[in-house]
């Protein structure tokens, strides 16, 4: 699907049938993030309501995109609507605070471990520090990955009121000699987060981000359950969320 640039020229020219146009063509995006950002909803939301939020989101897309950018506007709306899903789900406050304070304890101890032992801490690991036998420690993870919305794209943003991913703009192009410096860093970073990853957690995040593949896609692949993908990913996510602040902290501070 092609949108060309007569057409967001008419859009910048007030042109309603133009931007409704382009709307309509890019409806499915909504769908498909809505589905990948909350595979399983809670009883207590409903999916329409995260759906509506995700349409105003490329709205918002639609109105701001630019052109000039170098940026495909795939992304650039997945962006918008992913934020505009999140700040709907953070609205409701839809998990309970004792599962939120759990979610704050076993990252803690995540941290921990991995410090004291120099490498990423297996589930067998985690499950002996909490006292707990292996399917209790996965019913806990299945509990706190609902607290985690953060995706690997998110990690991939930029901060500075930017809001097109950084995995786009990770193409070289860049005419800004620091903002090129930065997407070598990134990319070094994001590699060598990837490379100490569990191999489980590597196989879903390459799955998942890189082929595309749904969660219950995923599971039927690996032979495990979709809520047990869903615990891996939220697991690798977490593990690449340290890594890239920590790398990034060291080169900040270079």
């Amino acid at each position: 699907m092609i949108t060309t640039e007569s057409i967001w020229h008419q859009i910048r020219e007030g042109d309603e049938c133009a931007r409704a146009q382009v709307v309509q063509n890019y409806a499915h995006l909504v769908k498909i993030t809505v589905s990948k950002l909350v595979p399983t909803l809670p009883p207590n939301l409903d999916q329409e309501d995260l759906i509506g939020a995700g349409y105003m989101g490329l709205i918002r897309a639609v109105d701001q995109f630019d052109l000039g950018r170098g940026v495909k506007f795939e992304t650039y709306a997945i962006s918008l609507i992913r934020g505009a899903v999140l700040d709907a789900l953070r609205k409701e406050d839809w998990v309970p605070r004792s599962t939120r304070e759990k979610a704050r304890n076993l990252q803690n101890l995540y941290a921990q471990l991995e410090r004291r032992l120099g490498h990423p801490a297996t589930d067998e690991e985690m499950a002996e520090a909490l006292g707990l036998d292996i399917d209790e420690f996965h019913t806990l993870l299945y509990e706190t990955s609902r607290t985690s919305l953060v995706s690997l794209d998110d990690l991939l943003t930029n901060s500075d009121n930017d809001e097109t991913p950084l995995c786009d703009s990770m193409r070289g192009d860049s005419p800004d000699p620091q903002a090129e410096l930065e997407r070598k860093e990134m990319w070094r970073a994001l590699s060598y987060s990837l490379d100490i990853l569990p191999e489980r957690e590597r196989i879903v995040v390459y799955l998942y981000y890189f082929e595309g593949l749904t969660l219950k896609e995923i599971g039927r692949e690996l032979q495990i359950s979709e809520s047990r993908v869903h615990q891996l990913h939220g697991q690798a996510v977490r593990r690449l969320a340290r890594q890239l602040n920590d790398r990034r902290a060291l080169f900040t501070a270079e």
